[in-house]
Formats: C-alpha cells, structure tokens, sequence
C-alpha cells in the first residue's frame, strides 16, 4: 500500500469508527453513570453529560491504526523501514492504552492529583523504554553542517522528556473546557502538522497525526455545543500522550519531519494556557490543580459575553491561524537549509 493510501485510509477509518462507537459509549456511561454534573462553578454546561467520550477517540485512533500495519509493513515502499515502522506504532498504541486507562480511571474513580500525575510520568517513563526521548535539538546556526545536530546528555534527555509528557497532557486537559473545543482544536491541529510531517516526508507522524485527526473529527459531532457526552480524562489524557509522542518521533535525529519548534507553534494556545494557569495560581498560593474559571475559554464566556458555540469558533480560528504560521515557518527553516 502507498503510504498516502494508508494515511487515507487511517483517516477513514479512525472517523467512521469513532462515529458508530460514540453512541455505544454514550449508552455505556449512562448505564453505568459515570457522569459529569452541573454543580461545580466552572462547569458551563447545564445537563449532566457523560464523560468518557475519549474511549470512542481512542478506538476509531487505534483501530485505523492496526487496520493499516499490516499493509504498511509489507508495502514494498515501506520495505527499508519495516521495523522502525512497526516499533513506533506498536509502541505508541501500548502508551495510548496505558494513558487511557489512568484517563478512565479517573473518569470513573476520581483520583487524587499527585495520583494521576504520578501515573502519568509512569507511562512516560515506559514511553521512553520505546526510544520515544528527546534526546537533543537542531543547532539553527549550523545550516544544514554536519554538527547540526546537538546531543542532549541523559541527566537532560530524561527530565526534558518526562516534562514534555505531562506538560502536554496536562495542556490539553486543561483546555477541555467548553463543548467541542478540545476535539476541534486536535482535528485542527492535527491536520496542519499532517501537512508539515508529510512535505518532509515523515511518513510515520503523518500517519498518526491522520488517525488522530479522523477519530477526532468523527466524534466531534456528539461532543460539539450541546454535547451528548465529553471526551473526559481518558480523551484529553491519550490526545496530550499522542501529540507528546509523535513530535518526540518527529523530532528525533532520524525523522527530523517536525522539530519540537515547529508543534510549539501549532499547540500554542493550549500551551500558554497551561501556562498562565500555573503562574496565576502559583501567584494566589493555590495548587495548581484546583479547577477555575481563570482559562481562556472561561474568559471569553464569562469576561467577554461570548456564547459557547462562539468561544470555540474564535479559538478554532485561532488556532487555523497558528497553524498556518506553523506551515509557512516550517517551510522557511527547511527552505533556508536548516533541519526542520
């Protein structure tokens, strides 16, 4: 199979499987009440909406996924590099399975924050078992020179990655603020860094930035303003391990596709988020895990009068614009000579 054919089809498939999923997960948690309630003052919504929609993102993400590895290893186009092929994705999957289970653990059971942190560094730390390290960056000095590359010593490498991990994880929890905001701003995001990992042909990030985006996309209808159920831990948890993921692979010395310069751009806005939300709580002397209504998404609702539906399509134009500069900047290094 052409790796644009598999991507194709990751993309198909991770949509048509999350869409058929979503009612079956929505039926689930209900039976099951592992719902989310109004009580709480951030809380936007005004019914009690189930919250384990990301099991549906991951199924229609996994799925498309080892439909493809089959077809993807044996390609005769893929043959010089079967087993890098195979070992990142198996590798990815198993993370994600590991991230959504502690997703939907606390889903479910409600853990204590130093819990969930804890579990999430443990699933970085197996992460980094798969080789999935940050184990240096471009020099972007060096234009394309044979020293181009700079080697991160382990007491760097380790640290840095275990920090990219839940730093991103957290980014995109964080950001699950509103209805349809979190799964729009992943197709978005997704899509655009698609577009970057396939024009430096990084054939691996492509193909699961596609999956991503399909499954993401086909559960968009069921979570956007009024939302039949949210994407939960399980969801926000297994997009952060994934987008932390693929621009660790993206990254690294031998698929240099996407720095992590270049996701920076793109995930921007959760990511200042995050940000601001620790200074400011830090500032207040409160954990940073206490809930608020401090976000962006909060203040464009409650500060700026904006609707719902509102707030989300100016943050998926911000976000489009992100993108685009993302694409543009990336062109310009690789353009210029230097590692992208």
């Amino acid at each position: 199979m052409k790796p644009i054919l598999a991507e194709i089809a990751a993309f198909v498939i991770a949509a048509v499987v999350a869409v058929a999923i979503a009612p079956l997960v929505i039926r689930l948690a209900t039976h099951l009440e592992i719902i989310d309630g109004v009580e709480e003052e951030r809380r936007v919504h005004t019914t009690p909406t189930p919250r384990i929609g990301g099991v549906a993102v991951f199924f229609g993400f996994a799925t498309a996924l080892f439909a493809v590895l089959g077809f993807v290893v044996g390609s005769p186009h893929a043959r010089d590099a079967q087993l890098d092929i195979a070992h990142h994705l198996i590798g990815l999957l198993f993370g994600s399975l590991l991230i959504l289970g502690v997703g939907l653990w606390d889903d479910v059971m409600q853990m204590r924050a130093r819990s969930k942190l804890i579990a999430q560094i443990v699933v970085a730390a197996i992460s980094m078992l798969y080789g999935f390290t940050i184990t240096g960056i471009n020099n972007p000095f060096a234009h394309g020179a044979t020293n181009a590359w700079i080697d991160f010593p382990i007491w760097v490498s380790i640290p840095l990655t275990l920090l990219w991990y839940v730093g991103m994880m957290n980014a995109m929890n964080f950001i699950d603020g509103l209805d349809g905001l979190l799964a729009g701003v992943t197709t978005i995001s997704s899509l655009f860094l698609f577009a970057i990992a396939a024009l430096h042909g990084n054939f691996i990030v492509a193909l699961v930035l596609l999956a991503l985006a399909g499954s993401s996309l086909g559960f968009l209808p069921y979570n956007f303003n009024p939302a039949r159920i949210f994407l939960g831990d399980a969801g926000s948890l297994f997009i952060g391990y994934v987008f932390a993921t693929v621009t660790i692979i993206g990254g690294s010395k031998t698929a240099i596709a996407i720095s992590l310069l270049v996701p920076l751009v793109v995930l921007a806005l959760p990511i200042l988020d995050t940000a601001a939300v620790i200074v400011r709580r830090a500032a207040n002397r409160r954990s940073i895990t206490d809930a608020d209504r401090g976000h962006f998404h909060h203040q464009l609702i409650f500060r700026f009068g904006l609707g719902v539906r509102q707030a989300v399509f100016l943050i998926y134009a911000v976000c489009i614009v992100l993108g685009v500069a993302a694409l543009l900047f990336s062109g310009i290094i690789s353009h210029s000579g230097r590692l992208v």
